[in-house]
């Protein structure tokens, strides 16, 4: 009678391991298809302007109304740079218009402007931030390069979600009041409510002086990083590279 129970037990827990095993595939293809469309970016390139100002449109017409203006140089004279988006290709297959995000607020900004005034060259490599995880990834094409742990805004001070670019960079060293930006430092088109960025605003990644609150929402907006992977990325991300910033 014991080996007959025995056997019944077997049987019982044989069947609940492969139930499981039915679930979990079936639940891990969504999980794994959910990762990678968060990780990934659809945009045609990034570049600069050509012309001292160009009118961003409504829509790829001439005529249409406008919805920004964008210089060449930026207040403190290094060149502007775009992210286009999209595009709409003229009657030969050449490009005619570039829907762009417009820098500066309110975040989430798109418009058109002629293809002949930009300057632009290809996107392979993305920076990706999940601000609920506090982790990072790093991306060229399919290959994921670095990740890794991150501080963002605070309840109040949020880091935004949308997709952005880097607009600048530089080695905080240059001055000693920005040793708060820790190694490196990149500069990026979204802005939150207050950040610890130089002028104010302006949402940065950059490293850190303080690794302990990696993982934490404490930051007035900005993402940290650990001075290692910022200083990792220092010659990997080019000007114009898309920050992706989700839940």
């Amino acid at each position: 009678m014991k080996t007959g129970i025995s056997g019944i037990r077997w049987v019982v827990v044989a069947a609940s391991l492969v139930a499981l095993a039915g679930l979990l595939l079936a639940v891990a293809p969504g999980a794994v298809a959910g990762q990678a469309s968060a990780s990934t970016v659809s945009v045609v390139g990034a570049g600069t302007i050509k012309r001292s100002r160009i009118s961003v449109l409504a829509r790829p017409k001439d005529g249409a109304r406008r919805v920004a203006v964008v210089v060449q140089f930026r207040p403190d004279f290094r060149p502007q740079y775009v992210l286009a988006l999209d595009v709409v290709r003229g009657k030969h297959g050449a490009p005619a218009w570039y829907r762009i995000s417009v820098p500066g607020r309110p975040n989430g900004r798109t418009g058109w402007v002629r293809a002949s005034a930009l300057d632009l060259h290809p996107v392979h490599k993305r920076l990706v931030v999940y601000r609920d995880q506090r982790r990072f990834e790093f991306w060229s094409g399919n290959r994921l390069l670095r990740a890794g742990k991150v501080a963002v805004g605070k309840p109040g001070a949020e880091t935004p979600l949308g997709l952005f670019y880097v607009t600048w960079k530089f080695a905080p060293s240059i001055d000693p009041d920005w040793a708060i930006l820790g190694a490196y430092a990149f500069e990026t088109s979204a802005y939150s409510k207050l950040t610890d960025w130089p002028g104010g605003g302006i949402v940065g990644v950059h490293g850190t002086p303080w690794p302990e609150l990696l993982g934490q929402a404490v930051s007035h907006g900005c993402i940290r990083l650990d001075n290692r992977d910022v200083a990792y990325l220092r010659n990997r991300v080019p000007l114009g590279t898309p920050v992706k910033i989700v839940r």
